[in-house]
Order: C-alpha cells, then sequence, then structure tokens
C-alpha cells in the first residue's frame, strides 16, 4: 500500500540564521541612531532645523547597509529605510531633549533620564510639520531605492594599453 508523503515542510530557521538576523537589525538600528545623532550635531552647530538632511542622511545609511551589512536587494531596501526612519524620529527627540536642557538649565543626559522617551517622543510628534514628514519620507523612499539596486560595475581603463 502506497502512502502519499506530505510535501516537505519548511525547516525552522536555523540558530546561525535567527544570530545573524538579530545581528543584522542590531547594527542597522545602530546606524541610524548614529546617523541621528549625527544630524543633531549639525542641526545644532548651525543654528536651525534642516530636515532636509534627511535625504543625505538616507542615502548615507542605504550606501552603508548595501556595502556592508546585507548585499543589494529587499532585506538592504527595508534595512535602509527603517534606518532613516529611526534618524528622524531620534534627531528630533535629541532635539527636544536640548531644549528642554537648556530651558531648565540642565545637561543633555540629565535632562534625557528626567524628562524619558514617551516625554521627548510627545514632543518631537508636537515639533514636526508637514515638511518634515514630507521630507522623512522622501529619504525613506531614496534609502529604499538604493538599497535595493544593485552598483553599477564601472569599466576599468587599462591606461597601460593604449
Amino acid at each position: 500500500m502506497h502512502v502519499p508523503s506530505l510535501p516537505a515542510l519548511q525547516s525552522p530557521m536555523s540558530a546561525r540564521a535567527l544570530l545573524l538576523f538579530v545581528f543584522t537589525l542590531f547594527i542597522t538600528t545602530m546606524l541610524g541612531l548614529a546617523a541621528g545623532a549625527t544630524w543633531m550635531v549639525v542641526t545644532l552647530y548651525l543654528g536651525r532645523p534642516m530636515p532636509w538632511l534627511a535625504l543625505l542622511f538616507g542615502a548615507l545609511l542605504a550606501w552603508t547597509i548595501r556595502n556592508g551589512v546585507r548585499p543589494p536587494g529587499i532585506a538592504a531596501a527595508l534595512l535602509a529605510a527603517f534606518a532613516t526612519a529611526l534618524a528622524t524620529v531620534y534627531v528630533n527627540m535629541l532635539i527636544a531633549a536640548v531644549q528642554i536642557a537648556g530651558n531648565m538649565g540642565m545637561g543633555l543626559i540629565e535632562a534625557l533620564r528626567t524628562a524619558g522617551i514617551e516625554m521627548l517622543w510627545q514632543l518631537a510628534r508636537l515639533a514636526l510639520t508637514p515638511a518634515d514628514i514630507g521630507w522623512a519620507t522622501l529619504a525613506m523612499l531614496l534609502a529604499a531605492c538604493l538599497g535595493w539596486r544593485a552598483p553599477r560595475k564601472r569599466e576599468r581603463v587599462d591606461s597601460v594599453n593604449r
């Protein structure tokens, strides 16, 4: 008697693949936070908000993720868009913390601890303008597009054979 076999079930994610996935998310998160902190320094140095810098940081994050974290493709595109969104949120929260620190006469670290993530998130949301959201959306799309496509191959010109 012939018993039909069940279709092959996908094996669960291996421990190595799971560890690689977690490590990739960690690296992407750290890159987004570093970009947000760098963006905050530039904004504070120049003394005015610059939401258009989201495009620059989105492109840099996409390039970094595509060349160092994941190969070009859907995963790199999603990670680049996530890192860009995280950088945008983080810079707004840091600027809110700097404003609290300046108004209350305390240090930045003390303001971060005192205010907490929830209050900083609410203050950052209140300060967002439609232009800020537009720049962030464009930056996320740019980062996703740059993370998706493979870089162009450059042809080497051999100067010796000329």
